[in-house]
């Protein structure tokens, strides 16, 4: 079977205070996937402006981060926007997002880098088509506690629906595998390793990190286990020897579905660890 590698995408992304520099490098060294300078929710109003400047000092070419920007509409994202033009920004996550028009202003400023729409509200969930369809959106990220603030839900699970439609959305639009919202439990290992494990299994393939204590459970969760490759070997070698032939393997039929997906496996693991560390 040919073998056709997509580029990987990040599995954790980390957040940062855009206000607490001195946090830069050491999230760098954290492990994460991805790590993301919040200019939004972490720093207060005051601070916005201080914190700008702090990472446009900071940036450089050989140490690239996101960038979380003000949202379209407030009094810093104008600013925000143009900072994202500097070298050193690997992506923007644009919060609330909600229309196209605001996505292609950001995307004519930071040119070449992908845009992270953060589904965070009804009007954004309205629109998310109409959003991963803007030339680029790399993958679309739930902000799933701001989302159940703007619907007045309550509990976790009942946000299963949105999630699946914004899998739904995502493949529909050909972009990666949409970004989970975060777990806000820091010491509950078990919690994040849950709310990994779900939101692969609904098809999601990155999940947002609020402390380096979550990103290795993060990274795991959305890495192929031992087993998976195990079982993916076995499949790809059942049928090379069929050479095109009917075979079952385990007792259940090989047909080109299940060698897909034992290929896109194998192609992963092999991806994964050959990536810079």
């Amino acid at each position: 079977m040919t073998s056709s590698v997509k580029p990987l995408l990040p599995r954790s992304y980390l957040f940062v205070p855009g206000n607490r520099p001195e946090r830069f490098d050491k999230a760098l060294a954290s492990g994460a996937d991805a790590v993301i300078i919040d200019l939004e929710d972490a720093v207060p109003p005051e601070s916005k402006a201080e914190a700008r400047a702090a990472l446009a000092r900071w940036l450089a070419p050989d140490r690239e981060v996101v960038v979380r920007i003000n949202a379209p509409g407030t009094l810093w994202f104008g600013e925000d926007v143009a900072l994202c033009a500097l070298a050193g920004v690997a992506a923007v996550m644009v919060p609330k997002a909600e229309r196209v028009a605001d996505l292609q202003r950001i995307a004519t400023v930071a040119v070449g880098s992908p845009l992270l729409p953060l589904i965070e509200t009804a009007s954004g969930f309205d629109n998310a088509r109409a959003l991963a369809s803007v030339e680029g959106v790399q993958r679309l990220v739930f902000g799933s506690i701001d989302f159940q603030l703007d619907l007045g839900m309550q509990g976790d699970d009942e946000l299963v629906a949105f999630r699946s439609q914004l899998v739904l959305v995502s493949r529909l639009a050909k972009l990666g595998p949409p970004a989970d919202g975060v777990t806000t439990s820091i010491d509950d290992v078990e919690a994040v390793e849950r709310d990994t494990a779900r939101a692969r299994r609904l098809g999601f393939g990155a999940k947002l990190c609020i402390h380096p204590r979550q990103v290795e459970a993060v990274n795991r969760g959305f890495a192929p286990t031992a087993q998976e490759l195990a079982w993916a070997r076995r499949v790809l070698d059942a049928a090379a020897q069929a050479n095109g032939a009917a075979v079952a393997l385990d007792g259940r039929m090989i047909d080109r579905p299940v060698m897909l997906r034992a290929q896109a496996i194998v192609d992963e693991a092999e991806a994964r660890s050959k990536a810079p560390r």
